[in-house]
């Protein structure tokens, strides 16, 4: 075979084989009920086809607190006194075992549904567990960022690293015998971030990386999940807002049922009835959710650092001062605002950056891209009808990942995390 050729065939090999061995689970194979995007994103994992558990009766946990920032305690003011200290969750098991670090997704706290459950999987499977807020979260925001403006996922990074290693100088009696590391969400993209500056300070070397439904391109991500909150709704207008709509459906549901059921199974058991939401209704409540998180962050952001964008300058905020005109006035702001009117100055001010584009591929995964592809302790789990996800980016993770990406063919957003086949391989991938 000329040599020309014997190198075509080469090139192929490798290029077909980096597609091929993602593990692809095919959409016949898979039986998760909630094809629509939407409302796997909302609704979740229906409570019969999540696995069995540990209770939090069973579980031997308890909340701490860490004083990272005393100087910044002067700084908040005084109705901001929960989060002068950043609060965490231990779950620790009776015996010498491996530890997992958790990290929470965009704006959550620590305790939010999605750890809980991890927590309870991992609990169950033999881990000790810290459960993490997200860098973008409030209390993270006040109490363990250094400067208080997330979305540099460097410095994102950094923040968490110092956090992880205050639990465990906290905890220096816990038995750990390996270091794990999870993250849904953006907080899978930071664990990336996290896992490469461990390389350098090898204060854990994490045995293994799993990312849960990270962005890829996180400007990408954020932009999909803005954008739903311009959804055009039948129904909405200036006599009947979108949250009153919700309301009514919910109202004459429950009317009909003749009772309240709050549970994990609600929004699924609602969808399944003649009330169920419409695509744009969901889309709407996703991406008002998003929203609020934003609004946090700009609102939190700015207080700390005195900006005088969303808190007029010399404003006195004291113990009965309602947040509310501010919240409001953050409400206005998107991500796009937040990250040119505080992100962008603060970055160019602190690390001479540039441009937009340059900062998005600092933030992204494409920053990390030769790191992911060689470490063979990361892994992936992902969606391919994720809403976060935007054109080109299932190809970087086929190409990047190979074989360490499972992607599945439904489940929205981090819709099907508790499935019991999703569970599985979670823990699957953590042994190794």
């Amino acid at each position: 075979m000329p040599s020309f050729l014997r190198t075509a065939a080469l090139i192929a090999t490798l290029l077909c084989g980096s597609l091929a061995f993602a593990q692809d689970i095919p959409a016949e194979r898979y039986h998760f009920p909630l094809t629509n995007a939407f409302e796997a994103t909302v609704a979740g994992t229906p409570a019969y086809l999540r696995p069995e558990v540990p209770s939090d009766e069973d579980i031997d946990q308890a909340d701490y607190r860490l004083s990272l920032n005393p100087q910044r305690e002067f700084v908040l003011p005084d109705n901001f006194w929960a989060v002068r200290k950043l609060g965490y969750r231990l779950a620790r098991q009776p015996q010498a075992a491996p530890l997992v670090f958790i990290i929470a997704g965009t704006g959550a706290h620590y305790s939010t549904g999605k750890s809980e459950w991890l927590k309870r999987l991992f609990y169950g499977a033999g881990y000790h567990v810290v459960q993490l807020s997200s860098p973008t979260s409030y209390d993270f925001i006040a109490a363990a960022s250094r400067f208080a403006t997330p979305g540099l996922s460097e410095q994102d990074a950094k923040d968490l690293y110092r956090v992880m290693q205050a639990v465990r100088a906290e905890h220096h009696d816990l038995p750990v015998t390996d270091y794990y590391l999870t993250g849904y969400s953006l907080g899978a993209l930071e664990a990336a971030f996290v896992s490469h500056l461990d390389e350098t300070r090898q204060s854990f070397n994490f045995k293994r990386v799993l990312m849960i439904n990270p962005p890829v391109n996180l400007y990408t991500s954020v932009s999909n999940l803005d954008k739903l909150v311009q959804a055009k709704i039948e129904g909405v207008d200036h006599n009947t807002t979108f949250y009153e709509l919700v309301m009514e459906k919910l109202s004459r549901y429950f009317h009909e049922q003749g009772f309240i059921n709050l549970d994990q199974a609600l929004l699924y058991d609602f969808q399944e009835s003649a009330y169920a939401l419409t695509d744009e209704q969901l889309a709407m409540l996703i991406g008002a959710s998003f929203r609020f998180s934003v609004a946090d962050i700009s609102f939190t952001s700015d207080l700390i650092n005195k900006r005088g964008l969303i808190i007029p300058p010399g404003t006195e905020i004291e113990v009965g001062t309602s947040l509310e005109p501010f919240f409001k006035r953050a409400l206005l702001c998107d991500f796009d605002c937040y990250i040119t009117q505080q992100l962008i100055p603060m970055w160019r001010a602190l690390y001479d950056g540039g441009g937009l584009n340059q900062l998005v591929d600092q933030v992204s995964l494409y920053a990390l891209e030769d790191y992911l592809r060689e470490s063979d302790k990361i892994t992936v789990m992902h969606n391919a009808d994720d809403l976060i996800l935007g054109e080109g980016d299932i190809g970087f993770l086929r190409r990047t990942f190979g074989d360490r990406l499972t992607l599945y063919p439904s489940g929205g957003h981090c819709g099907n995390m508790s499935y019991h086949v999703n569970a599985r391989r979670m823990l699957e991938l953590l042994r190794g």
